[in-house]
């Protein structure tokens, strides 16, 4: 804005006219302003009002199946030699787990030598046959067939099935390579070390299991993970156990002594949680479209979406979704019937969690329906939450509606403000003349009065 020079030396009040006028031109302005707050505050609230129905579409979706919140199980056991976890497959039922054996890796320990960073021979290769039937070859030419050598060559390949350590045993050869098959159970074992090119290499940790080449190592041999379910035996390369019941993974940690409870059961609080966030979520949505719509008759004062017609239809299509959802079960089809009902003042929904786990006890696949079919609550929910809340959406179309006319708004304001600073201008240059002219007529008035004062006094001293 332009800066109005000081003014009145004519003595007229022009400066406080100026900004009288000022004040008045700038009326235009503050209307301008107005709306850009009116306009941003509704923006705003559409961004809250998205939120809440994105919230609800989570939550919509976790009971429409994708979380398998229903016809959830859980494995309960008796003993702290395993643990259990279930999913939807699994059939409820009671089993007895006897724990023979635990899976176990294979160590092969060489003889102790006196020094660890002497070369063992030159070059030659090393070929690591495992039980299963797989082999691995190590080049070690060009590289350091000392054991700190051997160490890093063998923990350096990702695919050779075993680690190298070195132990120190504090004899006069201290020094014992130590090998450890990377996995547990007797196919992930070493079944032949065979060294070519290298006749010192060889002859330290040749190893042949079958043939019976194992003098230069002490064997710990892996073990299979034994055990028996009712009566069944079971034999495990690892030490968790899967599908042997249908849905369960077993973790085995340690040996029984006698047989041990593995019990399957339904698994109700996962849904019952995922029907009160839906039922919350839903609430959390009609909180804040009463919010944001309400009037305040005592101050008279609008919210920002007061009125406003996207509120009102998606509160509508909501409700809807809510009471037309319907289940395809044989007993169970609405959700009056599990315990969940809309309050008719307020909209909101309640959830009478003892009558909802009855019927999740009693009719699984009812509730679940009810939720998950293609007219349940939860899929209707999300498909009504998905028109608004996807890319090009009705919240998308209106806030780019809105950013549309902030910026026409922004335009006009600073259009307004240039225009008034021209016309302010025009004014202080009027002002200025005007003040000018103001000061040279007193100038030639009080000439004037100095020229007939000096004639008076000319005629009365002739008399």
């Amino acid at each position: 804005m332009a800066t109005v020079s000081s003014i009145g030396m004519s003595g007229l009040p022009l400066e406080d006219l100026l900004n009288n006028l000022r004040k008045n031109e700038n009326n235009a302005l503050t209307l301008i302003q107005n709306r850009k707050v009116i306009t941003e505050s509704k923006l705003s609230a559409y961004g809250k009002l998205q939120a809440s129905v994105t919230a609800l579409q989570a939550a919509s979706e976790v009971v429409a199946g994708q979380s398998n919140a229903f016809g959830a199980l859980k494995a309960t056991t008796g003993s702290d030699a395993f643990t259990a976890s279930a999913s939807t497959t699994a059939i409820p039922g009671q089993y007895n787990v006897q724990i023979d054996t635990l899976a176990s890796s294979q160590t092969l320990v060489a003889a102790g030598q006196a020094d660890r960073t002497t070369a063992i021979g030159v070059g030659g290769s090393i070929a690591i046959t495992l039980a299963n039937g797989t082999t691995h070859t190590l080049d070690m030419a060009d590289k350091n067939t000392s054991l700190n050598g051997l160490v890093e060559a063998i923990n350096a390949d990702p695919d050779i099935g075993v680690n190298a350590t070195l132990v120190n045993d504090g004899t006069g050869t201290p020094h014992r390579l130590l090998l450890t098959a990377r996995d547990t159970g007797t196919e992930a074992s070493v079944a032949t070390i065979e060294v070519t090119g290298n006749t010192d290499l060889q002859d330290f940790i040749g190893f042949d299991q079958v043939g019976g080449t194992t003098s230069n190592f002490s064997e710990q041999a892996a073990t299979d993970a034994t055990l028996s379910i009712n009566g069944i035996g079971i034999t495990s390369q690892t030490n968790t156990i899967k599908d042997a019941i249908d849905g369960i993974e077993l973790t085995l940690t340690k040996v029984t002594t006698a047989p041990e409870t593995l019990s399957v059961t339904r698994d109700n609080a996962a849904a019952t949680k995922a029907v009160n966030d839906f039922v919350n979520a839903y609430n959390s949505l009609q909180d804040t479209i009463k919010t944001l719509t309400q009037y305040d008759t005592s101050a008279q004062a609008s919210s920002a979406l007061t009125g406003d017609a996207l509120s009102r239809k998606v509160q509508s299509e909501m409700r809807n979704a809510v009471n037309n959802a319907a289940g395809s079960g044989t007993t169970l089809r609405s959700l009056s019937q599990i315990g969940v009902t809309t309050d008719p003042k307020t909209g909101k929904l309640s959830v009478d969690n003892a009558k909802l786990n009855t019927a999740l006890t009693n009719h699984p696949d009812d509730v679940a329906s009810i939720f998950t079919g293609t007219s349940g609550a939860g899929k209707l929910m999300s498909e009504t939450a998905e028109r608004y809340t996807r890319s090009g959406g009705q919240f998308s179309i209106a806030r780019d509606g809105l950013g549309r006319t902030l910026d026409s708004i922004t335009k006009q304001y600073n259009a307004t403000a240039d225009r008034i600073d021209q016309r302010m201008e025009t004014y202080r240059q009027q002002f200025v003349r005007l003040d000018t002219m103001v000061v040279q007529m007193n100038s030639i008035s009080s000439y004037l009065t100095q020229q007939l004062g000096m004639l008076e006094n000319l005629s009365s001293s002739k008399k």
